[in-house]
């Protein structure tokens, strides 16, 4: 019993400003009552009794989450130094010199309201496992041609795929352009609390606690991975991050901390310090405006086996499914004899269906396997799907030009590993044949031809924009080596 409030004691006495230190012979003393004096004299022999060994420094386990708690003296420390950091070290990013104009002091209209909601949106979903390097020429973009919700709301599913290629989880950008025509369609107002941003479609609890503490100062806290880190640091929390219980007490301890006067101002720093010296693998805890109230290093400091890096813990992700793919570039030349630069070709895409993964995108025809298969398999599944999808008959009305494998190409998605067989197929119409490509119905799947001049323009999912490098690489590499044939002399025996 005495060991265990010895240990208690000392876990959260290093929290705080203090680093007292009891060891276990010392909690004993007490408990007795008096401490012991041992005289080491030449007639009494010396103990040959081993030390206690000094008690392992224990932490809060799992199911202590929900006593964790910041004291007013810690708030006011973190809120203090955390936002005097900010101030000097935050980022220059686009969305921030949006967000931050407000009229001080002065009634602003709704125009401004809008706009500093929606760009706060538009580069909080696009921030969603997404780098911010890489979200800035993309946020950019976007905000270039789209500068209103109104603006946006007009767009098309199509268009907003094009503009979100390379982004990934695409998913994100339908829910944005839903959002934005429910919110016009409601009149346009944009809403402000935390409850009201959340019956918009696609905004979660993050994203409405971003929108309303940054673009409307509103005292409510946000929670995403940079934050869940910071915080299961300053207080050593063993727990597990993804358990419901453990996300539900995350959101309340950073409801403790937010400031009520710049509650975006201090979302944004938290978030920030997480992304930049509060990493993942590397923490810069020497430069951290609030080392001083963090448990973890303190505890670090103390016992030589245990690291900052130690928290949050490591949750073992979900094994991927893996999946195969044959892909079959489908280009389709006109009546020229030459093949080449100069030959006019179009190319076959297929728009994927409007739910499930990639919804609403343009890909190359192709066909799911149930497993690794050899050619001639990969050659007869696509020779079925193009016969009934497109009613190309590849031994009656159109002849193949050339059908060469061009590789493999893996492209992994968050739960998906997905291995693709590549191929490319040349075919050309017979004789005065022509392919219908207009005839489509309902229920048929959506298809179109396109040259390879806005094949290039368009936007593509990097998988698919991966698998037409491959091809158009091959195609150069192939048209050399016939070059170079034609160059060399034949020889005369």
């Amino acid at each position: 019993m005495q060991l265990a409030i010895c240990l208690h004691f000392q876990t959260h006495c290093v929290a705080g400003k203090h680093n007292w230190h009891y060891s276990l012979s010392s909690m004993d003393a007490i408990g007795a009552g008096a401490e012991k004096k041992t005289a080491i004299s030449k007639k009494r022999p010396r103990s040959t009794r081993q030390p206690k060994p000094k008690p392992k420094i224990e932490v809060p386990t799992s199911g202590d989450i929900e006593d964790f708690s910041f004291s007013k003296n810690e708030t006011l420390q973190i809120r203090a130094s955390l936002l005097e950091w900010y101030d000097n070290n935050q980022r220059d990013l686009p969305w921030r010199r949006i967000s931050s104009s407000s009229s001080c002091g002065f009634k602003e209209d709704d125009d401004e309201r809008e706009k500093r909601g929606y760009a706060v949106w538009v580069s909080e979903v696009m921030l969603q496992q997404t780098r911010v390097s890489t979200v800035i020429d993309y946020f950019n973009r976007w905000m270039n041609k789209w500068p209103t919700l109104r603006h946006l709301a007009q767009a098309s599913l199509e268009e907003v795929n094009e503009m979100w290629a390379g982004l990934g989880y695409y998913r994100r950008a339908r829910f944005l352009l839903e959002g934005a025509k429910e919110v016009v369609e409601q009149g346009g107002t944009f809403p402000e609390t935390v409850s009201d941003l959340r019956n918009i479609k696609g905004i979660g609890e993050y994203t409405a606690g971003a929108i309303s503490s940054i673009a409307f100062k509103k005292a409510v806290p946000v929670v995403d991975g940079n934050v869940v880190r910071v915080i299961s640091r300053l207080k050593a929390i063993s727990a597990n991050p993804k358990d419901a219980a453990s996300v539900k007490n995350f959101w309340k301890l950073a409801g403790q901390l937010v400031d009520p006067f710049r509650p975006g101002d201090f979302n944004q720093a938290l978030m920030e310090l997480g992304a930049t010296l509060c990493s993942l693998s590397n923490p810069g805890c020497a430069a951290c405006p609030i080392s001083a109230q963090c448990h973890a290093l303190s505890l670090s400091r103390q016992n030589e086996s245990v690291h900052v890096t130690d928290y949050p813990i490591k949750v073992m992700k979900a094994k991927q499914r893996h999946e195969f793919s044959a892909v079959s570039v489908v280009e389709i030349l006109d009546c020229q004899e030459t093949i080449g630069p100069q030959s006019s070709s179009k190319f076959i895409l297929v728009k994927r269906p409007n739910n499930g993964l990639l919804a609403g995108l343009w890909e190359f025809p192709s066909v799911l396997l149930e497993k690794e298969a050899d050619l001639a398999s990969r050659r007869i599944a696509i020779d079925k799907f193009l016969q009934s999808s497109f009613n190309l008959d590849l031994k009656e009305s159109i002849r193949i030009v050339s059908r060469e494998y061009i590789g493999e190409y893996v492209h992994v998605f968050s739960h998906i590993r997905l291995k693709m067989y590549i191929e490319l197929l040349v075919l050309r119409p017979k004789g005065n044949n022509s392919i219908d490509y207009k005839k489509q119905d309902k229920e048929s799947m959506t298809w179109k031809y396109v040259d390879s001049k806005n094949l290039d323009s368009m936007g593509l999912t990097s998988g698919v924009r991966k698998v037409y490098s491959m091809v158009q690489k091959h195609k150069q590499t192939d048209q050399g080596t016939i070059l170079e044939r034609r160059r060399k002399p034949a020889l005369r025996r």
